[in-house]
């Protein structure tokens, strides 16, 4: 749920630190790998695979 779409001001308040909290978390593990991270369907075709060395596609046939 984005901060524009909760229901009440706690709930904006909770979602607006999830976002910076990911945010946070993501500028460290690209500042650790290097590299930046990939966004988008490159981004969960890379974490697909990160799991069992199969791509998205692949588990779906099995």
């Amino acid at each position: 749920m984005g901060v524009e779409q909760a229901p009440t001001a706690k709930g904006k308040q909770a979602a607006k630190g999830l976002k910076q909290s990911a945010a946070k978390d993501e500028r460290k593990t690209e500042a650790d790998t290097g590299r930046p991270l990939k966004k988008g369907g490159a981004r969960f075709e890379e974490r697909s695979k990160s799991s069992d060395g199969k791509s998205a596609g692949t588990k779906q046939k099995i």
